[in-house]
């Protein structure tokens, strides 16, 4: 099992108990535009009591780790927290809502969009919404400079403004977020939006960053 469908089957696994969740950073972004092969994948959870349990049962031992109290205890404390398949070696880090207060909007605003997974089969999850999601990006590209994040910006724009997105992205929102964050990264949001404009209104398909 790779990690990506590991992290599949916890996204199923939130769905049946029903408890809250969002996918957020690139996976998120790919029903709106991101098509890199590698993604990162983060989960956004607000656990309820009833919900710790529920998920610890989809994941028993001796196979999975999944304990409910560090559940409770991480989710009460703002840690991040990780379910484990130790027969497979991969594992799935959880990111508790109290511990990002900036995406308490975002989750409350969170849609459904259908998802392939890594052996080709559909399924559908909750995911921060495209505007959201390029803000979030901002936010990661702010602290660590990493270039993918303009790369998978670039990628949902050219998807936006070809019209191919039925969720269009909140340029006025994401700018004012970007000159929050600094000079620098509105800088980078205000180039990678001309580039992708610049694309589309040449009438040729995107390319690549």
């Amino acid at each position: 099992m790779t990690a990506v469908s590991f992290y599949v089957q916890i996204v199923k696994a939130l769905d049946e108990i029903e408890a809250p969740y969002m996918i957020v950073g690139a996976f998120g972004g790919y029903p709106f535009g991101i098509t890199r092969v590698t993604f990162d994948i983060d989960i956004l959870v607000n656990l309820r009591e009833q919900d710790f349990e529920a998920l610890s049962q989809r994941f028993p031992l001796p196979r999975y780790y999944a304990d409910p109290e560090m559940m409770r205890n991480s989710t009460q404390m703002g840690i991040m927290f990780n379910i484990i398949d130790t027969n497979e070696g991969v594992k799935a880090d959880l990111v508790p809502l109290k511990r990002e207060p900036d995406y308490e909007v975002a989750f409350k605003r969170r849609i459904r969009r259908n998802f392939v997974d890594p052996v080709g089969n559909s399924f559908t999850a909750w995911v921060a919404q495209p505007t959201d999601i390029i803000i979030g990006k901002l936010e990661a590209w702010n602290e660590g400079r990493s270039d993918k994040h303009p790369k998978d910006i670039y990628s949902m724009l050219a998807f936006d403004l070809s019209g191919a997105s039925d969720m269009p992205i909140d340029h006025q929102a994401v700018s004012k977020e970007a000159a929050r964050l600094g000079t620098e990264t509105l800088d980078m949001w205000n180039k990678t939006l001309a580039r992708a404009r610049a694309e589309i209104e040449k009438g040729d398909t995107p390319r690549k960053w």
